[in-house]
């Protein structure tokens, strides 16, 4: 764990745990890094103004600050425009909780030179974070955070109280939602939607845009509530309980229309969905379904980017389109060069993000859930049904992801990437994959095991062709990372 001075950027930008490492002096000590880091002339030097075409802009242009429904983001989003005020840089702060995919579409319609977050995405509670929107409108690469850091003081600076400009992004972003999908197709349809934010800063967007085409809804969890109802912000099953328990309840009252259920996380770039038994559609599968829509109704066409730990089901979805399909490090900053360049369509990751080329090179768990409907709507077929016609495409895949905390993550993946096993629970492992921790391949599916860059756990991901299998899998998985590697 960084000690409470130290700030390094991870895989989606700096979180913390409030009042340890993050703190009101090193959200100022950011503010002050991101400053400097626009005035730097290296800025100018890196691959997205170099290579990728994307327009240069000085800090003159402006900076917009946003925030999510976290304990005390508000304040922290204050104090870090506060610290770019002192700084010289124009500065803008939202006046209410935002999406993260509201703000980096601002960036990028408004041309400002970068937007800020105040968020820690799908962290528990305790945590908080910064996000780092660069000109595109999307997550920071590493360069970016590097020079970042590289700017950061030893002491936050001292500011002062004067007036901040506010800024509403609300409405723009709707905006380019409602060009972006069929809503008039989507109110025509035979649905019912029960939309679940989960307590965080995506509250009442699809709800607008599904009242303004009369489809009847449910909101629930829509309301600011720091400690998100006592979960993790993060669309899992076992965060779920109280969607699975709305569907159920109301499925036999409204039988002639589909009922869907749509689930974004705690800042809203991510998303799942649940069908109308209150089954659990896990990442892999919403974004499968979608890239399904893009490719069958859409007419989708260029490259397609997975993460390390997205389902196989993406891999064989673009191969039947003949569409090119790359695996990529897990981080969706990973996913941004091809999609500012106009080389990739789509790319997913295991945690619930998906970016289109005819949007953001970002993460939006909003506009995923709107093309989810999309495909209901087009379709006339349930969620429940949709997954079984895409199992009769690419065949059956089950999905299940275990956290286990475990201080000594990272040594524990080293130690197996050195000497990996020759079988899992009685599968034979017939490749052995490190792009991104180690992922043990199997005639059946794989196991991935992967080290949190931001919380002490590690992570085992794994997908089979039955659900007893993956079971099995990650049964073994944790008896062998838990007891001392006796390989």
């Amino acid at each position: 764990m960084a000690g409470a001075g130290e700030i390094k950027f991870g895989t989606d930008g700096w979180r913390g745990v409030i009042a340890r490492e993050f703190t009101f002096s090193n959200v100022a000590r950011v503010g002050t890094a991101i400053a400097r880091y626009l005035s730097d002339p290296k800025r100018g030097e890196l691959p997205m103004y170099l290579d990728w075409g994307v327009e240069l802009r000085p800090p003159e242009a402006g900076v917009v600050v946003g925030y999510d429904t976290r304990f005390l983001s508000k304040e922290f989003a204050w104090q870090l425009a506060r610290a770019l005020d002192v700084a010289g840089v124009p500065v803008q702060v939202t006046p209410a909780p935002v999406p993260t995919p509201a703000l980096s579409y601002a960036v990028a319609h408004r041309k400002l030179a970068c937007g800020v977050m105040i968020t820690a995405s799908h962290n528990p509670p305790e945590y908080n974070g910064v996000k780092v929107k660069p000109e595109y409108g999307g997550s920071a690469t590493q360069d970016v955070t590097a020079l970042i850091e590289a700017h950061l003081p030893e002491k936050p600076p001292a500011l002062d109280e004067r007036p901040l400009d506010t800024v509403v992004l609300r409405e723009e972003y709707l905006a380019a939602l409602r060009k972006l999908v069929d809503l008039k197709a989507i109110g025509a349809a035979p649905l019912y939607v029960i939309i679940d934010p989960m307590y965080g800063s995506a509250q009442g967007y699809l709800a607008t845009l599904l009242r303004e085409v009369r489809l009847p809804y449910l909101a629930i969890r829509s309301r600011p509530d720091p400690m998100f109802g006592g979960k993790k912000p993060e669309p899992l099953p076992e965060n779920l309980t109280p969607l699975r328990a709305v569907i159920r309840a109301l499925r036999r009252r409204v039988r002639r229309r589909i009922v869907v259920g749509l689930v974004t996380d705690g800042d809203g770039d991510r998303a799942a969905s649940m069908d109308e038994n209150g089954d659990f559609l896990d990442t892999h599968r919403t974004a499968s379904l979608i890239l399904w829509h893009l490719i069958r109704h859409r007419g989708l066409e260029g490259k397609v980017l997975k993460s390390f730990a997205l389902t196989d089901m993406i891999t064989k979805l673009a191969g039947g389109a003949g569409l090119p399909c790359q695996e990529i490090k897990i981080g969706f900053k990973w996913a941004v060069e091809g999609l500012v360049t106009g080389e990739v369509a789509f790319a997913g990751e295991e945690s619930g993000g998906y970016g289109y080329s005819f949007h953001l090179p970002e993460r939006d768990g909003i506009l995923s859930g709107l093309l989810l409907l999309e495909l209901v709507a087009a379709t006339g077929r349930s969620l429940a049904e949709l997954v079984e016609d895409l199992f009769a495409e690419v065949g059956p895949h089950f999905y299940r992801r275990r956290d286990l905390e475990l201080p000594e993550r990272i040594e524990v993946v080293e130690h197996l990437k050195a000497r990996p096993p020759d079988e899992v629970a009685g599968f034979p492992v017939r490749e052995v994959e490190t792009l991104d921790g180690l992922k043990l391949r199997f005639k059946e599916g794989w196991l991935l095991l992967r080290a949190s860059g931001t919380e002490p756990i590690l992570r085992l991901y794994c997908e089979m062709d039955e659900l007893s299998k993956v079971e099995r899998v990650l049964e073994e998985a944790e008896r062998l990372v838990k007891g001392g590697l006796p390989l």
